[in-house]
Parts: structure tokens; C-alpha cells; sequence
């Protein structure tokens, strides 16, 4: 009896040891292990296995071959790998970068599905064009920055974006390249320049993302966006935690994708709930009064000084006669605040010409 409340008084110190652990912090941790056979399997059940399948290049891409010894090491086989995908005659890579590029900047590409140059994909608009581009690309040492420098210094892209009916008539879609095709900013850029204008965008580097979400520690979790934004929340969006399934409050409207998808070309849409979002939303109502206080504190107390300002913050360039008038008429009757509302809904502010 005594033997056996011993072992029952050992049990429950050892329930309690195993408690301590519990409650302690995790963390997830990898294991590597050493990766086993891979086999071809009859009708793609992996109950049915046929004859073992080594590594080596796509057979379809016989013009180039990626042939590997049976026992080649992981570390070989993956740079054997990389050097496939990297090669010279293999044109396919360069011409994908290239494209993706072009996307960015143009606001859609050469090819207008980015993520398929295959039998499912559009051809190229201007496949002599993306050739050369590619072809320039890998014979600069697949420099990205020479690649924006080519882009951004040409004249396709310096070209004013302004319509002109004889070309309107053939080419209304911009197919041909005859104007830069205006696009409105994505949602990132557009919160961005919103911080940076109100002079409260703070551009320092890595670190732990910001939450536009309510902390809680329900065990279902529930997202109450917040109302109340400080300099935590005042980064670029590239370090907003994007929960699955769930969007900004404010820019989420602006074809945000959801971050769970890869998501190769954003839909373009044009709703009214993106100009109520910059009219009324509590991030926009605290950044335009910011905004107001640094347009009196940098400009003083004239209406025409601090609108000539916020123009060069928003626009780039001063108002004309005709626009000076009706923003001091706006601030004279609403307010500073309103006239910063007004601007971040322009269409100058938010699409790219």
C-alpha cells in the first residue's frame, strides 16, 4: 500500500512537471530529414506505385535537357536546377521577368497574363519588343535596375497620357502604345503617399509589421478594425499584417487581394465606396487634420500660401488661377480639412498619368 501511494504521489508530480511545461512559450521548429523515394503512381493513387522517378528536366523541354546522375546530392541537384532556370537558352525566365516589369510600371504587360506564356495565356502585343527587352536583359547580367532604367527612361513611358481622338478611334484600349495608359494607384501606394503628404510616414526598415486590427484573444478570433491610428500604425503598408479572408477597412476596397491567394494581376475596379472610404474613413479624418496643421505651420496663415503648398505636396505643381480660386472659396467656407479631403479624392492624387 505504501509502495503504491508512492507511485500514485510520483504520477501527480509528474502531471504538474508536465503542466509547467505546457504553459510554457511555443514555437514552430522545422526538422529536416532526409527526403525518401519519390515513385510514378498508377492513376495518381499513392497506394500504387510503379517504378522509382530520379531527378531530371521536363521532357516536354527537350531542347533543354537537364540530365542528373541518379546519386547526385540535394546541393547539386538544386543548383543544377538553378542554372536550368537562369540559362541562356532558356528564354522563357528572362521574358517572364521582363513582363512583370512592364506590368508594373504600365499597369498591365506585353503579355496580359503574367503568370501563363503557355497555350492557356494571351500572346504578346509587342513580341519583338518583349524579345529585345529580354534579350538586352540577359546580356546586362539580369540587372533589374538597368531593366527599370531602360523602362522609365523611354519614350513609351515619358509620353503624356492625354486621348486623342484619331488614335482613340483605332487603338481606344492603348494596345498599340500610342499614350501612357492611365491607371489608378494600387492601395498600398495610395496610403503611402497619404502618410507621406501628412508628413507622418515613417520609412524605417524590417522590424515586426502593424495591426489595423483590435487585439483579442477570443478562441474564435474576431477582426473589429481599429479607429484610432498612431505612429505604429503610420509604416508602409508592405508591413501590415494581413490576416486571411479579412481586408483594410479603408484601402481593402481598392482591390486589395486577400493575402491567402497569389494573385499575379489585381482586378481594376470603380466603385463609390473607394471615394466614400477617402472622404470619411477615421485613418483619412485624422491624416487630413495632421495634413491642415503642417499646411498652417508651413505655409503661416495665408489661404493662398497654404494652398499653393498643398498642391506641391499632392500634385507636384502649383494651382492654376482658376483652381486657387475655388480652394480658397472651399477653405474660406469649410475649412482646411475639407480641402485636404478633396484633394486625396482627386483624380490627379490617385491615378497615375
Amino acid at each position: 500500500a505504501e509502495e503504491l501511494k508512492g507511485l500514485i504521489s510520483e504520477k501527480k508530480r509528474l502531471e504538474n512537471e508536465i503542466r509547467k511545461l505546457e504553459a510554457m512559450p511555443k514555437v514552430y521548429a522545422g526538422r529536416f530529414v532526409e527526403p525518401g523515394d519519390t515513385f510514378r503512381l498508377h492513376r495518381g493513387d499513392p497506394m500504387m506505385e510503379r517504378e522509382q522517378v530520379h531527378p531530371g528536366g521536363i521532357v516536354s523541354l527537350a531542347s533543354l535537357p537537364l540530365d542528373l546522375p541518379e546519386s547526385t546530392p540535394e546541393q547539386e541537384r538544386r543548383l543544377a536546377l538553378a542554372e536550368w532556370i537562369a540559362s541562356e537558352e532558356n528564354p522563357l525566365t528572362a521574358r517572364v521577368i521582363v513582363n512583370r516589369v512592364w506590368h508594373y510600371h504600365f499597369g498591365k504587360g506585353l503579355v496580359k497574363t503574367p503568370s501563363e506564356f503557355g497555350n492557356l495565356g494571351v500572346e504578346p502585343s509587342h513580341p519583338e519588343l518583349l524579345d529585345y527587352l529580354a534579350k538586352r536583359f540577359v546580356d546586362e547580367g539580369w540587372s533589374l535596375k538597368k531593366l527599370h532604367k531602360w523602362i522609365l527612361m523611354s519614350q513609351t513611358y515619358r509620353q503624356s497620357s492625354l486621348p486623342r481622338e484619331d488614335c482613340l478611334s483605332v487603338d481606344a484600349g492603348t494596345k498599340l502604345l500610342w499614350r501612357y495608359p492611365p491607371h489608378r494607384l494600387e492601395a498600398e501606394p495610395i496610403r503611402d503617399s497619404i502618410l507621406a503628404i501628412s508628413g507622418n510616414l515613417d520609412l524605417s526598415m524590417g522590424g515586426p509589421g502593424y495591426e489595423v486590427f483590435e487585439p483579442n484573444d477570443n478562441y474564435v478570433h474576431v477582426y473589429e478594425a481599429k479607429r484610432s491610428f498612431g505612429p505604429e500604425e503610420w509604416r508602409r503598408m508592405v508591413y501590415q499584417f494581413k490576416p486571411r479572408m479579412e481586408q483594410d477597412q479603408t484601402f481593402g476596397v481598392f482591390d486589395c487581394p486577400d493575402a491567402a491567394l497569389p494573385t499575379p494581376k489585381r482586378t481594376r475596379s470603380t466603385t463609390p465606396l473607394q471615394a466614400l472610404n477617402l472622404l470619411n474613413s477615421p485613418f483619412i479624418l485624422q491624416q487630413c487634420g495632421i495634413l491642415s496643421q503642417r499646411l498652417v505651420e508651413d505655409a503661416g496663415a495665408d489661404v493662398s500660401d497654404q494652398i499653393e503648398l498643398a498642391f506641391r505636396l499632392a500634385f507636384g505643381r502649383s494651382p492654376c488661377d482658376t483652381e486657387l480660386t475655388s480652394a480658397e472659396a472651399l477653405v474660406n467656407q469649410y475649412g482646411l480639412p475639407i480641402f485636404c479631403r478633396a484633394m486625396f479624392n482627386a483624380n490627379e492624387f490617385l491615378y497615375v498619368n
